[in-house]
Parts: structure tokens; sequence; C-alpha cells
């Protein structure tokens, strides 16, 4: 069984507290989310490899340490996941970026794929699978298993808030991806809403109903 990182950075959790207002309208809203997905990119990058290489500062010559070269790329679930991506290319701007796309199937209610394009090279990269929410975990799940089919073997998934039933999901199906979330909330509600949560995040972030 992989971990879960929930992070109490207090900017991410002020920060948060905004995104969650019914009164941030979709300016603010995606300005927000973007600027949560780059703080949670310093906690999920923290593993990265370094190397030593040899430079010359005004001063003198020195020896000094810069990623050791591991292959990133970024995968977005369609299409709230869309408001992470720039957040992460702020800190990571080499990442390659996938698209993942799902609809679900009013008669089964289970997750199909309409669309779903990663880096050629993906089994040599690690995969940071973005989508701001994670509740009943379906899409999340479904998401990773696509990307698994393409040759992906190191996946982590990051969402700004989830809950216990979507963390459990997700983790029953691929014990292999750690999750990265800025808050564990409470509960699913009967409309399978996070709550308190912050409603639907596509729709906020694009002013949609």
């Amino acid at each position: 069984m992989r971990k879960v990182f929930e992070m109490d950075h207090p900017l991410i959790q002020h920060k948060l507290t905004l995104i969650r207002s019914k009164d941030t309208g979709s300016k603010e809203f995606r300005e927000l989310v973007k600027e949560v997905s780059m703080l949670m990119g310093y906690e999920v990058t923290r593993h990265l490899p370094l190397e030593d290489i040899e430079i010359e500062t005004p001063v003198c010559k020195a020896t000094s340490k810069v990623l050791a070269g591991r292959k990133l790329g970024i995968v977005p679930i369609l299409r709230a996941g869309l408001g992470m991506v720039d957040g992460f290319l702020s800190l990571l701007p080499a990442a390659k970026v996938g698209h993942v796309g799902l609809y679900r199937d009013p008669e089964t209610l289970e997750p199909v794929e309409y669309y779903c394009k990663v880096p050629t090279d993906v089994n040599e990269r690690e995969l940071l699978v973005v989508d701001p929410m994670l509740a009943t975990g379906g899409s999340a799940r479904a998401a990773i298993r696509f990307i698994k089919e393409k040759g992906a073997t190191n996946i982590k998934f990051v969402c700004l808030i989830g809950c216990p039933e979507g963390i459990k999901a997700l983790h029953d199906e691929h014990p292999d991806v750690d999750i990265y979330i800025g808050s564990i909330d409470e509960k699913l509600n009967s409309h399978a809403y996070i709550e308190p949560g912050l409603g639907d995040a596509g729709d906020r972030l694009y002013g949609t109903k």
C-alpha cells in the first residue's frame, strides 16, 4: 500500500479556504487553483534526485547541485484537471503534458475514455495525474488504468480536496499510486459531492453550470 500525503502548509490551507468560498468568482478561483498547485508541487517533487555539477560563479569555481535528469509528465483529467497544469509547469517547465478525457456512461455509470494521449516515452517518466477533486474515485481510477495501459509504471495522483471514500477506492484499485492531497474532507454526501468541498471544480473554473 502506498502513502497518502495531506498538505499542512499554512499558505496551502489559507488559499484552499478562499477556493472553497462560494463568493470566489471564476477568475480568482482559477488563479488560486494555479497558486495552490504550484505550492503543492514543492512537496510532490521533494524526492527528486540531485547530482553535482561544476559551475563558475562571479567569485570562483564551485560544485553545486542540479536535478539528475528524471523525466516528468503531467496528466490532467479533463476538464477540471487543466486548471492545475500551469501551476506545475511554473515549477517544471520541461515536463511533458498528456491528457485523459472521460465521461460517465448513463446506463452503467462507469467512466468511459474518449481521449487519452500521453508522452510516447511514458514508461520512462514519472507521471503526475492531476484533478482538483477526489470524490468517488471513479474518474481517477479509470484515468490511471488507461494510462497504465499505455505503459506507465510510475504514477502519483495529486488533488486539492478529497475524502476517505475516494482515497480508499483509488488505493483499492491502484495500491502502487501515492496520493498528494491538499485537504481530506469529511465525507461524500448523497449526491456524491464532497462535504464541505468546493462544489463542482470544472463549473467554478470555467463559469459553467
